[in-house]
């Protein structure tokens, strides 16, 4: 059980987190502060090891003088908010449609053995939660896993195990795609604009 395991008895933000704060409601015109609730239950969530206690909750409704149950109605609509303890290092896999199509299962299962949790669990060292998840928006890089803020993308089960192990080991896998191809380009390589000589027009 780690120190952010249990629901705190209050929250605050710290000097670093209640500075950008004050920036991002600097954003928005008087009177419409509560258009601020969703980066500051962002930022909530990370000052307290990636989940949402009731007090971060609580304290981002006093900080934006709006009733609480309205931040409660925000963090627990978008996925995107944990309002339980998770892992270190949060997976998330794709097993929308066009990951479906590519193989998401396989990644799943790599997960699975290498992690040796099943979905919706996390490793008995509190390093890292599997979850299954929609739709991520890389489409075109299926299959592909979503770990903190970065994307995994054109998996198979090898690589999956080995950015895990990596991150395992206390390193940074690069994220993107894990094979060959740069960003978004077709998988095979272009097939046209593949003349470099070429100007605009020409």
């Amino acid at each position: 059980m780690t120190a952010h395991s249990q629901q705190p008895d209050d929250f605050a933000f710290d000097d670093a987190y209640g500075a950008e704060a004050q920036k991002i409601i600097a954003r928005y015109p008087e009177g419409r502060q509560a258009s601020a609730v969703m980066p500051l239950l962002d930022l909530a969530q990370r000052q307290h090891g990636g989940w949402l206690p009731t007090a971060a909750m609580n304290h981002v409704a006093d900080v934006l003088e709006m009733p609480a149950i309205r931040v409660y109605e925000v963090a627990s609509f978008y996925t995107m908010y944990n309002l339980e303890p998770v892992g270190e290092n949060f997976v998330q896999v794709c097993t929308t449609t066009p990951c479906a199509l590519r193989g998401c299962e396989a990644i799943l299962d790599a997960c699975r053995e290498e992690l040796g949790i099943d979905v919706g669990e996390t490793t008995s060292d509190n390093k890292f939660t599997l979850q299954e998840v929609e739709c991520l928006g890389a489409c075109v890089n299926a299959p592909m896993m979503q770990i903190g803020d970065d994307y995994y993308e054109d998996l198979d089960a090898d690589s999956t195990k080995a950015v895990l192990k990596a991150l395992r080991n206390g390193e940074a896998p690069e994220p993107g795609p894990q094979s060959d191809r740069k960003g978004s380009e077709p998988a095979g390589g272009l097939t046209t604009l593949t003349d470099s000589a070429a100007g605009a027009g020409g």
